[in-house]
């Protein structure tokens, strides 16, 4: 974009992207606040069941960390380096398969808790992450509705039986809340990241009633959709930890 249509706050390729070089290009992969808003969807998923242990919810916390967090972030930096960072193609790959290897480990485990049940859900788990990232099969899970059922009903789906063991109803309505924010959260940064690292230029005015006549620019376009995606995500992990406060608080 040029200067005139950026706008001073249009800088990075994310709103959340750190300074580029060392550890902190680690942090802008990790994508901090949408990984925290999608590890809420496990917190929500677990609240739901009738009864929560902690040491599951821990578990699956971590697994999700692991896969989504690390693994599939990493294969997405790796695929067409979307956030620009410099960080070497083997170091992406190495942390993309131990996080999601890491992930099934620990999802492993949680069979001999939980129950040969959880193998469907693990191996889904994997393939989303190889799938999606990689856009694999020519692009066809990477969609708002693939997403939004990756990264949005999974969490929740997967989380509740880590708990009770089966689905219900309630675990159902949970999913289909969880997809339709995430489904949300895509509709707003897929503009907001094109305006960042895709247009080069804005050119145009906002005529309004009263006869005021406004630049169209850049900053004016992008600030609405990450304000509103900075507003969900906190929102989104402030329901989470009110759930786990009054599911196990004293």
């Amino acid at each position: 974009m040029t200067d005139e249509g950026r706008g001073d706050d249009v800088k990075g390729p994310a709103f959340y992207a750190a300074t580029r070089g060392g550890w902190r290009e680690w942090w802008t992969v990790l994508h901090p606040p949408y990984t925290a808003w999608h590890l809420s969807y496990v917190v929500i998923g677990a609240c739901l069941a009738p009864h929560v242990e902690v040491g599951r919810l821990v578990g699956t916390l971590l697994a999700f960390f692991l896969a989504v967090g690390v693994g599939a972030h990493a294969l997405d930096e790796l695929n067409g380096r979307p956030l620009r960072t410099h960080l070497p193609g083997p170091a992406l790959l190495v942390a993309g398969v131990l996080g999601l290897a890491g992930a099934v480990v620990i999802g492993v485990v949680g069979i001999t808790r939980v129950g040969i049940g959880l193998l469907p859900f693990i191996v889904v788990g994997a393939l989303l992450v190889i799938g999606y990232n990689l856009e694999l099969a020519g692009g066809r899970m990477h969609t708002d509705l693939g997403f939004a059922a990756s990264w949005g009903a999974f969490p929740v789906l997967t989380a509740y039986f880590a708990q009770a063991g089966d689905l219900d109803v309630s675990a159902a309505v949970g999913a289909a809340g969880a997809l339709g924010l995430s489904w949300a959260q895509r509709r707003l940064s897929t503009p907001a990241r094109e305006l960042r690292r895709q247009v080069t230029a804005i050119d145009g005015t906002m005529t309004f009633a009263d006869s005021r006549v406004e630049p169209l620019t850049a900053d004016r376009l992008l600030r609405p959709l990450e304000d509103a995606l900075r507003a969900l995500s906190w929102g989104v992990v402030a329901i989470a930890a009110g759930l786990a406060l009054a599911r196990l608080g004293p």
